[in-house]
C-alpha cells in the first residue's frame, strides 16, 4: 500500500511539471506573437488564457486520477 502512495506522488509530481512545462511554452510562444504583431495582441492573449484552463484541466484530472488510485 505505501507503494500506492509513492506512485501517485510521482504521477501527480511528473502531471504537474508537464502542465508547467506547456504553460511555460504557451506563454512564450503568445509573448513572440505580440512582440511581432502588437495589433494582434489582445486576440493571442484570449487565445492563450483559452489553452492554458485547458492544460490545466488536464493537470488536475491527472492529479484526481492519482489521488483516486491512492485511496483505492
Amino acid at each position: 500500500m505505501e507503494l500506492a502512495y509513492l506512485a501517485a506522488g510521482i504521477g501527480a509530481g511528473i502531471s504537474v511539471i508537464g502542465a508547467g512545462l506547456g504553460i511555460g511554452k504557451l506563454a512564450a510562444a503568445a509573448l513572440e506573437a505580440g512582440a511581432r504583431q502588437p495589433e494582434i495582441a489582445s486576440d493571442s492573449r484570449t487565445t492563450m488564457i483559452i489553452a492554458a484552463a485547458l492544460i490545466e484541466g488536464v493537470a488536475f484530472f491527472s492529479c484526481v486520477i492519482c489521488i483516486m488510485l491512492a485511496i483505492k
